[in-house]
């Protein structure tokens, strides 16, 4: 489990809190923290959170068995924190990056202005000095902005 205890939560309803969060997790173990992420400006709940259990095994538990649950009407999605749906790219070679679980990437040769391109991997996108704007490419192709 990476970072020692910490779920990430999403899914939540805007009405779900850190009180009821705390609450629904609770059973599974002792909490060191619970975090409902919310809009700078608005001060609303953008939907998502983080719970950290003081003990690591608690945190496996809770997310097996808070994973698709219903949490103030909206069914949750539980994972470790770090993992989940994010676009995380890796460094690539000269054909538009390599890239990491949908998308991201960093790869190219030449300057800048030359033959250089962003983005690729996995049907991510990116950007491509040559001028074509569009969809990434499937598995890791080209890719282009």
């Amino acid at each position: 489990m990476s970072d020692e205890g910490k779920l990430f939560v999403g899914g939540l309803s805007f009405d779900t809190n850190e009180e009821t969060l705390a609450e629904a997790f609770g059973k599974f173990g002792a909490i060191e923290k619970v975090d409902v992420i919310r809009d700078r400006d608005s001060g609303n709940s953008r939907g998502f959170g983080f719970v950290k259990f003081e003990n690591v095994e608690d945190a496996k538990d809770a997310q097996e068995g808070m994973h698709g649950k219903t949490l103030d009407g909206r069914a949750i999605r539980v994972d470790e924190a770090g993992k989940g749906g994010g676009a995380r790219g890796g460094f690539g070679g000269s054909r538009g990056g390599g890239g990491g679980r949908g998308g991201g990437g960093y790869g190219g040769r030449g300057g800048y202005d030359s033959d250089r391109s962003y983005g690729g991997g996995g049907g991510g996108g990116g950007f491509q000095s040559e001028g074509r704007y569009g969809g990434g490419s499937r598995g890791g192709g080209r890719g282009s902005y």
